[in-house]
């Protein structure tokens, strides 16, 4: 069952249609939707006592085993909830952790996972366990309780997190000694960014002819993969890199474990911004982006917005040139429109990669 609060944010629709489909690419299928209005949330329950009654009849009307909450709640609304409602009750960090979780594949991905999880549950340590107290001392001994299970458990998820950290620690040298391979041959290196969704993946197989995984789903791709590109005589070869997608409110804690991996983008050449050209919400999706791009420090880096999927496009929105520009930020960028999927535009696109590789002095 999925829950919305509206606190007054404007494209509220459109983040619990998000919600679902973060819902069905984890594996679980909704069954009802529940909205409601609040000038603020609270602090007890993030929702009022008599719409948790509302949630609980509802769910047990529609048979759901699990709650989802749009919002992010703390650790004492969830507990709160969970006891009033009777079911687990997950939120929207949960539900993305865990389809990382389940996508991740390579061993750095797994790293970066474990670790945004191990960080999130150590939030969640809510004094629940004081019935597996130990007790110290014996008869005639005074003393209060002793290690609590909420200790031990805070203890075992702080040494977690150390180890994992500094396994990601070793990965991020090793990725900075491949990166310093590439600065000294000077290849352009080109990172596709973007909405989640949008379509980074299918244009990276039809840009190199690979084979990476893509679908029509959120986070079908978390893994970076980079595949020499050939933009042409007079340029030569790039190195193109396809990295984990954005999303709105994406957990600080996956933007700090993923770090490494975002890393590429922060020291790329050139920075692909593909845009899903057929959504309704896609200047928000852009500035979704440029706020991550912001917080890795990838502002400054050049970009191209590719506006991919206008095979999806109605005839009267169609674009009537395939290359323009858009303010962005302030910034006039080039932006191509392309069909990733049906391969129009394409080379408009090779043509404008040329001119920039061309432009920034690269050499084959």
């Amino acid at each position: 069952m999925l829950v919305g609060v509206d606190l007054g944010t404007p494209d509220f629709d459109a983040s619990l249609s998000e919600l679902a489909l973060l819902a069905e690419s984890a594996g679980m299928a909704p069954l009802e939707r529940l909205t409601c209005r609040r000038a603020a949330p609270d602090a007890a329950l993030f929702v009022g006592s008599g719409k948790v009654d509302e949630i609980r009849l509802l769910a047990e009307g529609c048979g759901a085993r699990e709650v989802l909450f749009d919002q992010q709640l703390s650790p004492v609304q969830q507990r709160n909830l969970e006891r009033a409602i009777g079911l687990p009750v997950n939120d929207r960090t949960f539900l993305i952790l865990d389809i990382f979780a389940q996508r991740a594949r390579s061993h750095e991905g797994k790293l970066q996972v474990e670790l945004a999880r191990l960080q999130y549950l150590a939030t969640r340590l809510v004094r629940r366990w004081s019935h597996l107290e130990r007790q110290t001392g014996g008869i005639g001994v005074r003393g209060g309780p002793g290690e609590t299970q909420i200790e031990i458990d805070r203890r075992l998820i702080a040494n977690a997190i150390r180890r994992t950290q500094e396994r990601l620690r070793a990965v991020k040298r090793q990725r900075q000694t491949q990166r310093r391979q590439r600065e000294r041959r000077r290849t352009f290196a080109i990172s596709l960014v973007g909405y989640t969704n949008a379509g980074k993946s299918t244009l990276f197989n039809a840009l190199v002819k690979a084979r990476a995984y893509a679908a029509d789903q959120l986070f079908a791709t978390l893994d970076t993969t980079t595949r020499q590109l050939w933009l042409g005589e007079g340029c030569g070869g790039a190195s193109l890199s396809d990295t984990v997608g954005f999303i709105r409110a994406l957990p600080h804690t996956l933007v700090k474990a993923f770090e490494a991996t975002l890393q590429e983008a922060a020291d790329a050449s050139l920075l692909l911004h593909v845009v899903d050209a057929a959504s309704d919400a896609n200047v928000e999706q852009i500035a979704e982006v440029q706020r991550v791009l912001g917080e890795i420090g990838a502002l400054d880096v050049p970009q191209i917005l590719v506006f991919n999927k206008i095979d999806a496009l109605p005839d009267g929105k169609r674009p009537r040139a395939l290359r323009d520009t858009l303010e962005v930020d302030g910034l006039e960028r080039p932006r191509v429109f392309i069909s990733a999927r049906t391969g129009e535009g394409l080379p408009e696109l090779r043509e404008a990669l040329a001119e920039a590789a061309a432009h920034t002095g690269a050499t084959p």
